[in-house]
């Protein structure tokens, strides 16, 4: 019986020492899954920090362009400004009879009919050739 008692011992020992090799490769096998999940973790930290950087970097651009668009719509409204009083200008000095009778006398030394710088100058025919006549 003690020999019995023995080999039993021994088998239930064998036995545990089976559970725990098992055991033990379980946990190794759990320890490399829990490694390769933190490494997947760290790089999907670095991504969210590479990407946080990119979007800061994107709304620091798109806030200096929105200043560029505000001092260029600036200079534009300025521009516009000096053209509309220049086309103002222009179109007193266009309507001036001094103008005018520059452009005629011009016109009939190069060789244009009457009724040619009457119309292209909107005066009637008589003041176009009483001005030819006077120069």
């Amino acid at each position: 019986m003690s020999n019995l008692l023995i080999i039993l011992f021994t088998l239930s020992e064998v036995v545990l020492l089976g559970v725990v090799i098992v055991f033990f490769l379980r946990l190794r096998k759990s320890e490399t899954l829990l490694s390769g999940l933190h490494a997947k973790q760290e790089e999907f930290i670095k991504r969210l920090q590479f990407n946080t950087q990119l979007e800061n970097e994107l709304v620091a651009t798109f806030e200096q362009r929105q200043q560029e668009l505000v001092a260029l719509n600036t200079q534009l409204e300025n521009k516009a400004a000096e053209l509309r009083k220049l086309v103002k200008l222009a179109n007193e000095y266009a309507k001036s009879p001094q103008f005018m009778r520059e452009i005629i006398i011009q016109g009939h030394r190069s060789g244009k009919t009457a009724m040619q710088l009457a119309k292209s100058t909107g005066l009637g025919l008589e003041e176009v050739e009483l001005i030819i006549d006077q120069a």
